[in-house]
């Protein structure tokens, strides 16, 4: 049925930027459209299950429906973008519903989660601080196509941050290069930009039009410095942070201080306690539990990036009772099974923690877990886990750190509710 266009009303939201409704008592996943839509479909995959489409014409538009900003966003345009035809009010309403629904279907919890927005983009644009083009084999850079390796040739991104369009990115030939990452902080005027080559060679790369470090990407993931500074500079508050420029930082300006202070107001640590930050990263939480808990109290962080390791040692190095050891967090874990810990942060990687590191988490036996999270699926899933091992879920919070998209970053707070 592939290519084939069909009319149908779609109903309920789905994980991942889809609406779903049903063709002859098949199941089709709908991009483009909106709850309660009457579309005309064009289908662009097949299994034997379900079908996969684009909403071509809209036939009884929903009330929430708006007029896409970006001239790119669309069937078969771009991909990076879901909800542009949504207002932003109905795209944090629909995030909301897919975090329910995957709490209700994967962990078997009932809750209704909200949405809320980040100061800093009324609009849903200009947020995104880290954006990665990719680049054609004629050295155009664009965005790649939805579930495609396709690439859409574009003259601006209108999610991407001001500083990262200040580089020229879409400007600019890129001959012999797979990809450029412009990375910009979202509290200083620091850039970098990441390439990517086609060979095992550097080729002379095009001036970007602002300043800007450049750093080379290996295929198996690790950065070189070519020239400038290795990383940018993040404030947070009054600290700042050292963030290798290919390291995880979050993407919006206003993340990082949202979601500290929701961490702390969810784990209120307390002077003299114990807290544990599994997959820290570059010391953020790392540093609000270290000050939190004082002189008398220690932290313990555990991350596999080495680079990033290196950063949050840099980033803590006034806070010696705040600790970060590179490797697994379920190895250290284990070994840490007889530690009194009071609190803890986990914030995974997209593919979550996983159960067993949940239920080793669980063993050490801490009053209150945040667990920060921009996969619901993953965090229902571990969730679950949690509340099998004798938490009950206090709070879910949704936070917009990603509008237009269909991401969203998520803090689920757990309180044990056995004791030995």
């Amino acid at each position: 049925m592939v290519g084939t266009e069909i009319q149908l009303r779609v109903d309920n939201v789905a994980h991942g930027g889809w609406c779903v409704g049903r063709h002859n008592d098949r199941v089709v996943f709908v991009r483009h459209t909106l709850p309660g839509e009457l579309v005309r479909v064009r289908v662009t995959e097949e299994t034997k299950r379900f079908l996969r489409a684009d909403a071509v014409e809209v036939l009884e538009p929903s009330p929430d429906r708006v007029e896409a900003p970006c001239p790119f966003a669309g069937p078969g345009r771009c991909g990076g973008c879901d909800w542009q035809h949504a207002s932003l009010e109905a795209q944090r309403r629909i995030k909301g519903e897919v975090v329910s629904e995957q709490l209700r279907r994967i962990a078997g919890i009932t809750r209704e989660v909200r949405v809320e927005e980040l100061p800093g983009t009324p609009d849903g644009l200009g947020w995104r601080t880290r954006v990665r083009f990719a680049v054609d084999s004629e050295g155009r850079s664009g965005l790649r196509r939805h579930r495609s390796h396709e690439i859409e040739p574009v003259d601006r991104c209108l999610i991407a941050h001001p500083e990262v369009d200040r580089l020229g990115v879409t400007d600019l030939e890129w001959p012999q290069v797979r990809e450029v990452e412009a990375v910009a902080s979202g509290s200083t005027k620091d850039t970098a930009l990441i390439v990517t080559p086609t060979g095992a060679k550097l080729p002379p790369l095009p001036a970007p039009k602002a300043s800007a470090a450049v750093l080379r990407r290996f295929r198996n993931g690790r950065v070189q410095q070519v020239r400038g500074r290795r990383a940018v500079r993040e404030r947070v508050g009054d600290r700042e942070f050292r963030v290798s420029a290919g390291g995880f930082w979050q993407v919006h300006p206003a993340a990082a201080r949202v979601l500290t202070e929701a961490v702390l107001e969810a784990l209120a640590p307390k002077p003299g306690e114990t807290a544990l930050d599994l997959y820290c990263g570059a010391g953020l939480f790392t540093a609000a539990l270290a000050e939190a808990v004082g002189a008398e109290g220690r932290v313990l962080g555990v991350e596999g990036d080495p680079d990033a390791v290196r950063d949050a040692a840099h980033n803590l190095r006034d806070l010696p009772w705040a600790r970060v050891e590179q490797g697994d967090v379920g190895q250290r874990l284990r070994e840490w099974v007889d530690m009194r810990v009071d609190v803890a942060v986990i914030d995974p990687p997209r593919t979550g923690a996983g159960t067993l590191v949940a239920r080793q988490l669980a063993e050490l036996r801490n009053r209150r877990v945040a667990y920060v999270s921009c996969d619901p699926a993953t965090l229902a899933r571990d969730l679950a886990a949690f509340v099998e091992e004798g938490y009950d879920l206090v709070d879910v919070r949704g936070f917009d750190s990603f509008p237009m998209t269909h991401h969203v970053e998520c803090l689920a707070v757990l309180e044990r509710t056995e004791r030995d």
